[in-house]
This record gives structure tokens, C-alpha cells and sequence, in this order.
């Protein structure tokens, strides 16, 4: 498991180092050599998509995200168990009721390409479909520890942000 989680930080480094170098090459050849380029910009919009949701499917741990939780900070841990159950059914149910959806749309939009890449949007998209999937499968996941009796606040004083640690 540590394997593929270190591949899927570099992929998502190497996102961000495409985006950077996108940047600064747009600002070079703008500037510099009066030859504004387009293609750049594309480059760093598609890298952003792909950043955000693989890094939101594949490298943010759980105790990591951002969550309102004033709720469920105030009651005791079988209520909190209790929410989080409802929380991962409702989530896992949204997702996988809009999967055939986000899949039909993916699909028809490999009619349609982008205008300095030249890459059909199918391909471009497909991030989402990945992420779907990726946020069910942590959903099930969370389900199965939550029915084992995992208390879920039990992550969040794992957490360096609730220890009070700087990052």
C-alpha cells in the first residue's frame, strides 16, 4: 500500500511540475519572445483538473480533508458512528447513482476536441469517472471500519492539525 500511495504523490507532483513549467513557459515566451501561445494555457488547465481530482481520489488521507464537524463533535462516539454511517451510505450511493450518468457524458464528449491540443475531451475527463469510483471505494472502506466500531474522530486526533502541530 505505501508503494502506490508514493506513485499516485508522484503523479501528482509531476502534475504540478507541468503546471509550473506550463507557467513559466507562457510568461517566457509572452515576454520575452513576444509569441504569445495558447497550448500552455490548456496544458495548465488540464493538468489542474487531473491534479485536484486524483490528488482529492488518491493522495489526500481521510483525517486530511477539510470537514464542518460541529456536529458530530458533540455527541458521543456511538452517534458519531452512527452519522458517519449514514454520511458514507449516502455518499456511496449519490456517486454510484450518477456513475452511469458521468460515464454517458465522458463518452459523448470524445466528439468533441481541444483546440491547441487537439485531444478528445473523453480522455481528458476520464479523470472524474476514476475519482468516482476512488471516492466509493474509500466510502466502502470507511463503511466496513465504522461497522467494526472504528470511531471516526479517533483519525481526526491522529491528525497533526488537531494535535496542534504545524505542518
Amino acid at each position: 500500500m505505501r508503494k502506490l500511495s508514493q506513485c499516485a504523490e508522484a503523479v501528482a507532483a509531476a502534475l504540478l511540475a507541468i503546471i509550473f513549467v506550463a507557467f513559466i513557459l507562457q510568461i517566457v515566451l509572452r515576454y520575452a519572445f513576444n509569441w504569445p501561445v495558447g497550448w500552455t494555457t490548456e496544458v495548465s488547465l488540464v493538468a489542474w483538473l487531473w491534479l485536484v481530482l486524483w490528488g482529492a481520489a488518491f493522495v489526500l488521507k481521510d483525517h486530511e480533508e477539510i470537514r464542518i464537524d460541529f456536529l458530530t463533535a458533540n455527541v458521543g462516539r456511538r452517534a458519531r458512528i452512527v452519522m458517519g454511517i449514514v454520511a458514507s451510505v449516502c455518499v456511496i450511493v449519490l456517486f454510484t447513482l450518477q456513475l452511469p450518468a458521468a460515464y454517458d457524458y465522458v463518452s459523448f464528449m470524445k466528439v468533441e476536441r481541444s483546440s491547441y491540443l487537439n485531444t478528445s475531451f473523453d480522455k481528458l475527463f476520464s479523470i472524474y469517472l476514476i475519482f468516482s469510483v476512488a471516492v466509493i471505494a474509500r466510502n466502502l472502506w470507511l463503511l466496513v471500519q465504522l461497522f467494526r466500531g472504528k470511531d471516526p474522530a479517533e483519525n481526526a486526533k491522529d491528525s497533526p492539525m488537531q494535535s496542534g502541530s504545524a505542518l
